[in-house]
């Protein structure tokens, strides 16, 4: 499983969101938000960037890139 993948799965649980509310919001069929939680399925960069918004955070961190200090 991706980060993406683990890391859809937890921000909507700790919204109290339902894979049927999620992907009404983004137009998308409950089947596709399972895919892309469990790793078979990607979203575009569209979807991608609308569910960050919908979780407010930054695409990086949806994506599991943690920057590093440049010291």
């Amino acid at each position: 499983m991706t980060d993406f993948a683990k890391n859809l799965r937890q921000l909507r649980k700790q919204s109290r969101m339902s894979q049927f509310m999620l992907a009404d919001k983004l137009g998308v069929s409950q089947r596709t938000i399972s895919h892309y939680e469990n790793g078979s399925s990607e979203p575009s960069l569209q979807i991608l960037c609308r569910i960050a918004r919908i979780f407010r955070v930054t695409v990086d961190e949806l994506l599991g890139f943690a920057l590093k200090d440049e010291d």
